[in-house]
């Protein structure tokens, strides 16, 4: 056996069906064995891979074991020469498993190997090569001096920029994304070091290769796609707390104690020091857009304010206090945006129509909360009403800037302005075809672009592949979907880095799948039946849910003493609304398993509440509390609270 080819599934399912598809294509012709050891998935992966691939060896793990444990599974009875391990995001070329096996072959210093990795838009991934996170080399990545320096063989020791991605070197550590190893030196130095969960165990492995007196080489003569971070959110806070930790573990492990306590002192103020970071740059770009409409909206009133005071109000011997200016106007403006962010207008891309609802809504508001103010605070209705106009013409204006100059981000948009090239020839352009109408609706064009030259020609036919460098201008392609069928994983990668610099989304559709995978999204009839439903558990329904407990409690606690006598229980009902405000209960709750997980939201009532449930089956009463976390709307809350109003008591 020449090759063992392991595999670490978790609910990656469309990216491992693709990623097997491109193995067994690269291990025609060399004798393998491909293992796939899946950690409890999900989403439907393990049926997949035992209808499409009965011939992988399968591992069912009954619970998430973690990367280094699972890979160790499958090196425990691997019986090849050489051991690959490969992650589920990734496509190999053709000829990737020839190329390397013919170095390894050759190179009898060579323990591992690693290819080059382009990401799903044919950008190089640094991660490819890299050095041993030392001490100083750490220093240099945290601080940034290895992006200010990235020639600098000092400075660049951790990602080894200064080495260029084209050639062939020696390096530290390789990637666990691809990582080719002589299965008899595994044996001798050990597999994967368990306590690694994620992260961090290609360093350890890498470390103790070299350490055996063999060398880890950096092989760009083939290249790999990663798609990256699948799995994971590699831009996660949470990411950050796993990957350095995992860092202090190969501190203490491979470090004299001097040396680790200094390490450690330097990752844990690196995890503090780059969490920070991203919490203030996650606030920073939320924030940014309001604080811009805040000020925007703030001088237009202020102008207004002090127009009407001097020239309407003076002339009747009154005018605003300082409270008009200093608390009541950022008042309104707060409500306004507010109502803004309620109503999803900072949601990018930004929606015009969203923007105006929120104004609307933030007016009606206003001026409820304006009704129910004694006299002696009550200033100026027409200020509200002035002030609502002006807050429409600005951020529409703004926001109109923001599209008009192309702002990244934000992008003002009522459609998607998607026009697509679809890349292959004879029936598998019309499969595609077909796969698009019946999962992605907002496609505003596409047109065929044919690999055969000899295609018969069609209305939907806008050119050959040797032409596409017109074609795409020419018809203002924003995204190209490639038929692997019909090119190659080598054609495609070519491709793909040849347009990364023209902002072309590229995806690929693999032979007899129902899905098409790109580096931003995947398309299935499955994900668009996710994406379309309306679950509850979203942050913005989530938000919009206590926002409207919050605010429902807060009429109700005005209308109490009206409202209390139509309650059963009463005392329960007063309990109940300060349990809302606080937060610690909604008024609809829901109690259920969604995809293997408990949702649990403590309520007064329930979407069976409105129900007789002594004739309602345990089969459908979760049909019904299904529906509601799927297709969750404010109308259906606002429902079962007016059909169970007497039951807010409740305990």
């Amino acid at each position: 056996m020449k090759l063992s080819v392991i595999i670490v599934n978790y609910n990656v399912k469309y990216f491992i069906e693709q990623c097997l598809i491109s193995v067994y294509q690269a291990l025609q012709n060399i004798e393998s064995e491909v293992f796939v050891v899946d950690n409890n998935s999900t989403d439907g992966s393990l049926e997949l891979l035992k209808t499409r691939f009965p011939q992988i060896n399968l591992i069912e793990n009954k619970e998430n074991v973690g990367f280094s444990k699972a890979n160790n599974q499958a090196l425990a009875v691997a019986q090849g020469e050489y051991a690959l391990l490969l992650n589920p995001d990734t496509l190999v070329e053709e000829d990737t498993f020839v190329k390397c096996l013919d170095f390894m072959d050759k190179t009898a210093d060579a323990g591992a190997l690693g290819v080059k990795m382009v990401n799903g838009k044919g950008e190089f991934l640094p991660e490819s090569k890299r050095g041993l996170p030392l001490p100083n080399v750490a220093f240099y990545k945290i601080f940034g001096f290895s992006k200010l320096f990235p020639k600098s063989k000092k400075f660049s020791s951790y990602h080894l920029t200064h080495l260029s991605p084209d050639e062939t070197n020696a390096v530290d550590v390789l990637s666990g994304a691809f990582m080719l190893m002589r299965k008899s030196l595994l044996d001798q130095i050990g597999y994967l070091d368990e306590d690694y969960f994620m992260y961090g165990e290609d360093i350890d492995l890498s470390y103790r290769i070299t350490k055996a007196g063999y060398k880890n080489y950096y092989f760009p003569e083939t290249e790999i796609i990663h798609y990256k971070g699948e799995s994971t959110k590699k831009g996660s806070i949470n990411y950050v707390f796993v990957f350095y930790r995992a860092m202090q573990i190969f501190a203490k492990k491979h470090f004299s104690v001097k040396n680790a306590k200094l390490f450690n002192w330097l990752i844990d103020f690196a995890i503090w020091f780059r969490a920070g970071l991203a919490i203030l740059k996650r606030v920073a770009v939320k924030l940014f857009i309001p604080a811009i409409d805040f000020i925007i909206v703030l001088v237009g009133l202020l102008a207004i304010a002090f127009y009407w005071d001097y020239a309407i109000l003076s002339s009747k011997s009154s005018g605003f206090p300082d409270l008009f200016y200093y608390i009541i106007i950022p008042s309104y403006i707060v409500a306004w945006l507010a109502s803004i962010a309620f109503c999803g207008g900072y949601k990018k891309p930004i929606r015009l129509s969203d923007t105006n609802k929120g104004i609307l809504l933030g007016t009606i508001l206003i001026l409820l909360v304006y009704a129910l103010l004694p006299e002696s605070v009550r200033f100026s209705r027409a200020m509200v009403v002035f002030g609502a106009m002006w807050t429409t013409i600005a951020l529409n204006i703004i926001r109109y800037a923001y599209h008009k100059f192309n702002i990244k981000d934000m992008i003002v948009t009522g459609k998607s302005h998607r026009r697509i090239g679809i890349i292959g020839k004879g029936s598998e352009l019309y499969r595609i075809e077909n796969l698009l109408k019946s999962f992605d609706k907002r496609v505003d064009y596409y047109g065929f672009i044919t690999t055969n030259d000899q295609e018969v020609e069609t209305s939907k036919m806008i050119g050959k592949l040797s032409e596409i460098d017109t074609i795409i201008p020419t018809f203002n392609l924003k995204e190209v979907i490639f038929s692997s069928h019909d090119l190659s994983i080598k054609e495609i990668i070519n491709y793909m880095t040849a347009w990364k610099e023209r902002g072309i989304e590229c995806r690929i559709a693999p032979p007899e799948s129902q899905s098409i995978i790109g580096c931003n999204h995947i398309s299935s009839a499955e994900a668009l039946l996710e994406e379309n439903r309306n679950l509850l558990f979203r942050d913005e329904n989530l938000k919009k849910k206590r926002a409207f407990d919050l605010i429902s409690a807060v009429l109700l606690l005005i209308s109490s003493p009206i409202t209390i006598w139509l309650m059963r229980r009463k005392a329960g009902f007063v309990t109940n609304i300060f349990r809302i405000i606080t937060g610690k209960r909604s008024w609809i709750g829901v109690c259920v398993n969604y995809h293997n997980t408990l949702h649990d939201i403590n309520g007064v009532l329930s979407p069976i509440s409105p129900y007789n449930t002594l004739h309602i089956s345990n089969d459908m009463r979760v049909k019904i509390e299904l529906l509601y976390i799927t297709d969750y709307s404010l109308s259906y809350d606002l429902k079962i609270l007016l059909r169970c109003f007497r039951s807010l008591g409740n305990p």
